[in-house]
């Protein structure tokens, strides 16, 4: 599979407008923060270049296994949500990657799960925030 154009191969890099702040890494898995906007929403990727979940190794399957988990663990320590959500979608970018994300407190009701910018959503400095992530893995 080809990395060119690639833009979670590129955010890898340090390149391109997905780059956010990295809660954790290892040889494996990438976790970081969306670049802006509300706090609390964090990418589970896989280092290799691969699409889709049935095409990951046994090892990269449990090492995104441990840190959606953790980053579950992470978010609901530090910022208290109604819910931590997950999800793998995929359609978007051709490189494996799973959402996990607060739901604020106080989160209009009529929103979908999915969504999570709202006029007086919390915001604030999603570096801060992973440093204090970083410590529950």
């Amino acid at each position: 599979m080809t990395t060119d154009g690639c833009l979670i191969c590129a955010k890898h890099r340090g390149e391109g407008p997905l780059v956010g702040p990295v809660v954790w890494a290892d040889d494996l898995v990438v976790v970081s923060h969306r670049p802006s906007g509300v706090t609390g929403y964090l990418f589970v990727e896989t280092r290799r270049h691969v699409a889709a979940l049935d095409e990951l190794t046994v090892a990269e399957v449990e090492a995104v296994a441990r840190a959606a988990r953790l980053a579950a663990i992470a978010l609901r320590a530090e910022l208290a949500p109604e819910f931590v959500f997950s999800a793998i979608a995929g359609r978007g970018v051709a490189h494996f990657h799973q959402h996990v994300f607060a739901r604020h407190r106080g989160t209009p009701a009529e929103l979908p799960w999915t969504e999570v910018e709202w006029p007086g959503a919390p915001t604030g400095d999603p570096a801060e925030l992973c440093a204090r992530l970083r410590a529950y893995f």
